[in-house]
C-alpha cells in the first residue's frame, strides 16, 4: 500500500501537480465540492456580473430613450410643450428663425403689392399716390415689415388711405405678429422660469442604510435643502424598481412597487428647513420583509426617491429625483448627525451630510426578528419569573434556551419530589419514636 501511494505521488510530481494532503472534509463541504469542476488543467472563473443599469440617474435624469415612435404628429399637436422641452440652442434658433421668416414673408407681400400696383415704376412722379410711401425696393419693403410688426414706426415709410389691400395686409400682419410674439415670448418665459435648476440645491445622500430604530429594521436615506428659501408643501415618496415574475409565468421588467415612507402617518410631508432622515419601516407590507442581509446582497433592485414641492419664490412646482442601487444600500450603518446647537441658532454641517458610521444590526430578516420578539413575549407571559430572551437572538438560540429552561424545570420538579418524600419519611419516624 505504501508503494502504491508513493507511485501515485511520483506521477503527480511528474505532471506538475502539488501532492494534496488527505484531510477530513465535512459532509456538507463534500456535497458542495461535488458540484465544482475538478479539471486540473485549467480553472474557469465565473464571469463577473454586469453592473445593473440605472433606471434613474443620481442627478434625477431618467435613463429611458423612446425609440420607433411613428406617430410624431402628436408632438406637433402640443406645440407649446414641444418648444419648451427643446434644448436652449434649438429654442434660440427657432426663436430667431420664426421672427426672421415672418418679417421676410410679409416684406415680400408688401413688395409684391408695390410691384403689382406699379409703385416701383412711378417713383419719380410726384402726382402718383403709392400704397406705401418711400417704398422703392425689396429692402425697404423688408424694413417696413419689421417696423409694422414690431410697432417701431420711424415715420419715413407710411401706408396711404388709397390702398385697401395694404390696409388688409396691415391688419393681418398686426394680428399674426401679436400671436407670434405671445407664443415666442411665452415659451422663453416658461423656459427661463422652469424650476429645474431649483432641484440642483436639493441634496440626497449618496448611500441608503439599514439599521435598527426602536427595535425595528428600517431603511433610511437623508435629504436636505441648501437654500434659505424653503420648499413649500414638500412631500417625498419612494419606488422599488426590480423585475418580477407572476404566478402565471409572466415576466414584468422594471416592476414598480411603492415603498411606504410615512404616507399613512403623514411623515411623508416634510418641513425641510434642515436635513432630514427619511425612514421606511420594514414590516409585513414592506417588499424587504423577508430579506436578510445575505439575501439583500444577492438581490438586484433600485430604489427611486422623489421629492416634490413648491418653490417659495415663484410658487411653481419643483421635483427632485435620485436613486439607490442594491450596491448603495448598506446594512448595519447609520447617518452621522449634522445639526448642532450654537449660540442663538442651529448650525448644519454639510461636510457630514453623506457620512455614515457602522452600528450593530442583526443580519436576520425583519420577519425572523419579529417572530423572535413574539416568542420572547409569549415566554415572558408563561413564566414571569424567568427573564425574557433578547429579541435579537436568532431562533436557534431561543430554541436552545427553551430546552435549557425545560431541563432546569424538570430537575427542580425532581428535587422537589425527592424532598417531599424525605419529609414524609422523617415525620413517620418521629411518630413511631
Amino acid at each position: 500500500m505504501a508503494g502504491d501511494s508513493r507511485v501515485h505521488m511520483n506521477q503527480d510530481m511528474e505532471i506538475g501537480v502539488t501532492p494534496r494532503e488527505v484531510k477530513k472534509i465535512p459532509k456538507q463541504a463534500r456535497e458542495d465540492l461535488a458540484h465544482i469542476s475538478t479539471d486540473r488543467t485549467r480553472v474557469l472563473a465565473e464571469p463577473p456580473k454586469k453592473p445593473r443599469q440605472r433606471y434613474v440617474q443620481k442627478d434625477g435624469k431618467c435613463n429611458v430613450h423612446h425609440g420607433n415612435v411613428h406617430e410624431t404628429y402628436r408632438y406637433l399637436s402640443d406645440l407649446f410643450t414641444t418648444l419648451v422641452d427643446l434644448k436652449w440652442s434649438f429654442s434660440l434658433l427657432i426663436f430667431t428663425l420664426v421672427y426672421c421668416i415672418t418679417w421676410l414673408f410679409f416684406g415680400l407681400i408688401w413688395w409684391l403689392i408695390a410691384y403689382i400696383r406699379g409703385d416701383l415704376e412711378h417713383l419719380e412722379e410726384s402726382d402718383w399716390t403709392p400704397c406705401v410711401e418711400n417704398l422703392n425696393s425689396f429692402v425697404s419693403a423688408f424694413l417696413f415689415s419689421i417696423e409694422t410688426e414690431t410697432t417701431i414706426g420711424y415715420g419715413y415709410r407710411v401706408i396711404t388711405e388709397h390702398c385697401p389691400e395694404g390696409i388688409i395686409l396691415l391688419l393681418v400682419q398686426a394680428i399674426l405678429g401679436s400671436i407670434v410674439n405671445a407664443l415666442m415670448v411665452g415659451c422663453m418665459f416658461v423656459k427661463i422660469s422652469q424650476p429645474k435648476k431649483r432641484a440642483e440645491t436639493l441634496m440626497f445622500s449618496h448611500k441608503a442604510v439599514i439599521s435598527l430604530r426602536d427595535d425595528k429594521l428600517c431603511l433610511m436615506f437623508r435629504v436636505g435643502d441648501l437654500r434659505s428659501s424653503h420648499i413649500v408643501e414638500a412631500s417625498i415618496r419612494a419606488k422599488l424598481i426590480r423585475s418580477k415574475q407572476t404566478k402565471e409565468g409572466e415576466f414584468i421588467p422594471l416592476n414598480q412597487t411603492d415603498i411606504n415612507v410615512g404616507s399613512d402617518t403623514g411623515d411623508d410631508r416634510l418641513f425641510l428647513v434642515s436635513p432630514l432622515i427619511i425612514s421606511h419601516e420594514i414590516n409585513e407590507k414592506s417588499p424587504f420583509w423577508e430579506l436578510s442581509r445575505a439575501q439583500m446582497e444577492k438581490e438586484e433592485f433600485e430604489i427611486v426617491v422623489i421629492l416634490e414641492g413648491m418653490v417659495e419664490a415663484t410658487g411653481m412646482t419643483c421635483q427632485a429625483r435620485s436613486s439607490y442601487l442594491h450596491t448603495e444600500v448598506l446594512w448595519g450603518y447609520r447617518f452621522t448627525p449634522v445639526l448642532s446647537l450654537e449660540k442663538g441658532f442651529y448650525e448644519v454641517d454639510y461636510n457630514n451630510f453623506h457620512d455614515i458610521y457602522e452600528t450593530y444590526t442583526p443580519s436576520y430578516s425583519a420577519r425572523e426578528l419579529a417572530g423572535t420578539a413574539n416568542r420572547g413575549q409569549l415566554l415572558s407571559k408563561l413564566s414571569p419569573a424567568a427573564p425574557p430572551p433578547c429579541p435579537l437572538d436568532p431562533p436557534m438560540v431561543l430554541r436552545e434556551k427553551e430546552e435549557d429552561e425545560e431541563r432546569e424545570a424538570g430537575e427542580s420538579n425532581g428535587s422537589a419530589a425527592t424532598a417531599g418524600v424525605a419529609t414524609e419519611t422523617t415525620e413517620a419516624e418521629n411518630i413511631l419514636f
